[in-house]
């Protein structure tokens, strides 16, 4: 018989496999009952199938042989038969295993059984042409310089089978863990995130939390400014003080002196009593000023006055009162072109600034994208009473590809959002926005694969890298990449990235 024919005990096993996967949810039952069924209609001796986990670049025999392993083995692609095959992708049959040195067995099966009595037979199981896995079977040897040809094309058919199932399983191992690096990845405790970026952020947390000076953070709307704030105030001595947050775009200008300062009875109209401003609520702790760039001239004379004396004035006192307070400051401006327009003073700008933070938007974070999502998977499933596990491969394509306007506040919504519709332990394509779905990407990321994605967040990085150090000096930036300042700007400019405000940083 050819090689490419089946026999109908093939063809039967076949469809016993095929009706196994489409009746069955449970990932484990599939793979390990596909082995009893290769067992049982193929007489094989002993069979495992080999999980590719990607993101940890090790592959794992899991406990899906005949008999299982004594613990869990993992190894590198490369490494014996099963390695090579799922490195390189191609089926490898040894008519005697007696004869073949690269075999390993690390599972430690095999001790006590003759080789020379053993065929082996290793075949890749592929995912959208990628190798996710491994299909090895055991069977008795006939002679030596047997042809296993028509072995490993049944074999192939079956890996076929089973490449989505495979797929989740290694989807499912790195979805675990994702979730402990998300346990590990920042030093600080509610900074999700391990791209550099923002370890870099949590660096200077730490060592700003340290002291009592004036820190400006910027970033663009979304980004976890205010987050940031309570971290560095969570993390100084003054932690267990009041952290107070003020939102200067949001309060009327004619209040706004009363809020920040407090008033006395009688200061104006409708002022019925004494009032405690919010620097005064924040005494001996921190108080938070987002959209700094809102406040008006003169509020920003009565601010400064605030940051060189340490004591306040209420509306309608003449008596000034000292405080002790440390503030954080917050906006998604430019303030170097608030100041050049006359809208911010620039001597404030210089006592608010006497410590710099950027919080980098969501599209330049990478990685980071699946990390929070998978937090705010856990967030929301636990507020719905819900179980959800995992994105699926096409959602988690559709995250990486968006451009993120919104930044981390846009993904939070995106994710509750898909959390609420999805019925099962998982987050499909069809559960995200459609602003996700349809126009979400441009048309020069379309056709942006996997490698591509990594090597845009690569490229991200280091560009954004050359430019800190070089405070924003493109030519400088170019010629420490090696590179033409035309070609870098060019980056710059189709990664949308804002050089600009790398400069006059302290």
């Amino acid at each position: 018989m050819k090689a490419n024919e089946l026999s109908y005990n093939e063809l039967s096993c076949l469809y016993e496999i095929t009706k196994l996967i489409i009746s069955t949810n449970d990932i484990n039952i599939v793979l390990k009952d596909t082995l009893i069924i290769l067992s049982d209609m193929m007489n094989l001796k002993r069979g495992i199938i080999s999980i590719y986990n990607k993101s940890e670049n090790k592959i794992f025999h899991d406990s899906f042989g005949f008999k299982d392993p004594d613990e869990i083995i993992k190894f590198d692609p490369g490494e014996g038969i099963t390695g090579k095959v799922i490195e390189s992708g191609i089926p490898i049959g040894i008519p005697r295993l007696d004869k073949e040195p690269l075999f390993l067995d690390k599972t430690g099966i095999r001790k006590s059984l003759n080789r020379r009595e053993l065929s082996f037979i290793c075949v890749p199981i592929k995912y959208n042409d990628e190798n996710v896995g491994a299909l090895s079977v055991d069977m008795r040897a006939k002679e030596e310089d047997y042809d296993l040809a028509k072995e490993i094309k049944f074999l192939s058919n079956v890996a076929e089978l089973l490449s989505e199932t495979v797929n989740k399983r290694s989807l499912y191992a790195e979805n675990l863990q994702l979730r402990d690096m998300l346990k590990k990845s920042s030093p600080v405790g509610t900074i999700v995130g391990n791209s550099k970026t923002i370890r870099d952020v949590s660096d200077q947390i730490l060592t700003v939390s340290k002291s009592n000076i004036s820190v400006l953070i910027t970033g663009e709307t979304g980004t976890g400014k205010e987050l940031v704030a309570k971290e560095i105030h969570t993390q100084s001595k003054r932690g267990k003080n009041p952290f107070i947050v003020v939102n200067c775009g949001a309060i009327p200008e004619g209040v706004i002196e009363s809020e920040l300062f407090g008033h006395v009875k009688g200061a104006f109209t409708g002022a019925l009593g004494n009032r405690v401003g919010k620097f005064e609520a924040a005494n001996n702790g921190t108080i938070f000023l987002d959209e700094i760039a809102e406040l008006s001239l003169q509020l920003q004379v009565k601010l400064l006055r605030v940051l060189q004396e340490k004591e306040i004035t209420r509306v309608g006192e003449n008596n000034t009162r000292k405080i002790n307070v440390r503030i954080l400051a917050a906006t998604n401006k430019n303030l170097d072109e608030e100041i050049q327009k006359g809208t911010f003073r620039q001597d404030l700008y210089y006592r608010l600034n006497g410590f710099h933070i950027y919080v980098p938007p969501l599209r330049e974070r990478g990685s980071d994208i699946i990390l929070l999502a998978d937090y705010f998977i856990q967030k929301y499933s636990k507020e719905l009473g819900k179980i959800i596990t995992r994105l699926d491969t096409p959602s988690i394509d559709m995250l990486m590809k968006y451009h993120w306007p919104g930044n981390v506040r846009e993904l939070e919504n995106c994710i509750e959002r898909a959390c609420l519709l999805t019925n099962d332990d998982t987050i499909h394509s069809h559960n995200l926005p459609p602003s996700l779905q349809m126009k979400s990407v441009s048309a020069k990321d379309q056709k942006l694969g996997k490698f591509d994605l990594l090597v845009k967040n690569y490229e991200i990085e280091l560009i954004t890298e050359a430019l800190k150090l070089t405070n924003g000096n493109q030519a400088k930036a170019a010629e420490l990449l090696d590179t033409t300042k035309r070609i870098l700007q060019y980056k710059i400019n189709i990664y949308d990235l804002d050089y600009k405000r790398y400069r006059n940083k302290k």
